[in-house]
């Protein structure tokens, strides 16, 4: 925690010595870890169990962490696009278009072009639809 005193008038640096000051009594006062540790023992000792048995081996103060659901793996899916040039230049139609593709269709080649026969409907589209007027017919 980082103050800058500089920039407190007068009533903020009063408030913030009065708090210092009780801060410092209340850490003055208070009992040793050590005696406190005793007496903790004792008293487990007292009814019959030991610290290990009441808190185990992980500290009191602690508390359980939730566990993560592990994450499902990508499923693969089967390519849609080949370079014919070179077969193992390969896209699935899902996520950013490849570089080999977005070149050959940079220079007016479709990506439809690209598609392998007796597979599904293309996926990428050239022209997204995004902020383009469409007349809807009302009626």
């Amino acid at each position: 925690m980082n103050i800058d005193i500089e920039k407190l008038n007068l009533r903020e640096l009063t408030a913030l010595l009065s708090a210092a000051e009780q801060r410092k009594q209340q850490i003055a006062n208070r009992r040793s870890v050590a005696s406190v540790r005793r007496d903790a023992v004792a008293l487990a000792a007292q009814h019959g169990y030991t610290i290990e048995e009441l808190f185990g081996d992980q500290p009191a103060a602690e508390t359980p962490s939730r566990k993560r659901s592990p994450r499902r793996k990508a499923s693969k899916v089967a390519a849609k696009y080949r370079d014919p040039e070179n077969k193992r230049n390969t896209w699935s139609g899902r996520g950013r278009m490849p570089r080999w593709l977005a070149q050959k269709t940079k220079y007016g080649r479709s990506v439809t072009d690209f598609l392998i026969p007796g597979l599904a409907k293309p996926t990428a589209r050239k022209s997204n639809s995004i902020g383009k007027r469409t007349l809807v017919k009302q009626g």
